[in-house]
């Protein structure tokens, strides 16, 4: 079994301004989680500071369109929650999506098991099931599940899910093995069908899942846990030639990201293979990037240089 992973959350504003341009007023709203206790406490008194700072907004001036911000579903998350009373978890979960909470609306979950799981599993285990008959989501039945659906009870707006696999079952690689290694291209068109099936087993759960990554960290992971190598060539060919059509075939309406690694030099090469033209950028909706590799550059080179090779795509 693995060992449970913990993040100490670090202190954090949220400032949300409404402003009236014809009474030419400013109301703010401080709202403040910190280190000293506060959870989204309002703030009304504040200490004067010593320099003025001048704020500037500019409605008219639009740069971005925000798809949302939110976190992850894993089972180790969802395995924590369930030790907890009925109040507790009612109240961690409220602290996320609820109305007075963080509202997160964009979110994500891993297909088999990754580095936030209990153990190795998938939903295939069967070696040479190529038709998937065996085909089972009930592993996430006990913990994962039951999280996603007490979230979206808790959600006024709803929230958006991004699903991604850190690996194929072992039996569909070329290592065969959880860690490391290819997906064999005898499996492409099993591993294109399990995508499918995934979608549509989450969807008898009253689940939707609005997106998909091919692969979380394509260029690996040191082998250290779950994960599977693509070059930007594989993926293109896996998406273009067998995940792509399937999905279509079966009527199967999410959104395509590619990568899911690294800000930085990788990003860019993988944006000028993957949008190289038409013919390949059609069957891809985006890029997924990981807020990895630097804890004070936040890459504006890489990240620019993605958006502006395709503007109209995703940059999550």
């Amino acid at each position: 079994m693995k060992k449970l992973k913990f993040y100490l959350a670090i202190s954090l504003i949220i400032i949300l301004m409404s402003c009236n341009i014809k009474q030419n007023k400013l109301p703010v709203e401080v709202n403040e989680t910190s280190a000293n206790g506060n959870k989204l406490k309002n703030i009304s008194e504040f200490s004067s500071g010593k320099e003025v700072v001048s704020i500037k907004l500019l409605p008219d001036k639009k740069h971005q369109t925000i798809t949302g911000f939110g976190g992850s579903f894993t089972e180790s998350s969802a395995y924590l929650l369930n030790q907890l009373s009925r109040k507790n978890r009612d109240l961690i979960l409220d602290a996320y999506f609820g109305t007075k909470g963080a509202r997160y609306s964009l979110t994500r979950t891993h297909i088999n098991s990754c580095d936030f799981s209990l153990g190795h599993y998938s939903y295939a285990p069967a070696k040479g099931d190529k038709k998937l008959e065996h085909f089972s989501i009930d592993e996430d039945r006990d913990d994962i599940i039951p999280m996603i659906k007490d979230a979206m009870t808790h959600s006024q707006d709803g929230f958006k899910i991004i699903a991604s696999p850190w690996t194929a079952p072992p039996w569909m690689k070329d290592n065969n093995d959880w860690r490391g290694g290819k997906l064999l291209p005898e499996y492409y068109d099993c591993w294109a069908l399990f995508f499918s099936k995934y979608i549509n087993a989450y969807k008898k759960e009253g689940i939707d899942i609005w997106g998909l990554t091919i692969e979380n960290e394509p260029l690996g992971n040191g082998g250290n846990w779950e994960s599977m190598l693509y070059s930007p060539e594989e993926m293109i060919d896996f998406v273009k030639n067998h995940l792509g059509p399937k999905l279509k075939a079966d009527g199967q309406h999410v959104k395509v990201m590619a990568y899911d690694q690294n800000r930085g030099d990788e990003l860019e090469k993988w944006a000028k293979v993957i949008y190289k033209d038409e013919s390949s950028s059609k069957y891809f909706d985006g890029f997924a990037v990981h807020w990895y590799a630097s804890t004070f550059d936040w890459f504006p080179k890489s990240l620019n240089f993605t958006h502006n090779l395709a503007p109209g795509k995703y940059l999550i």
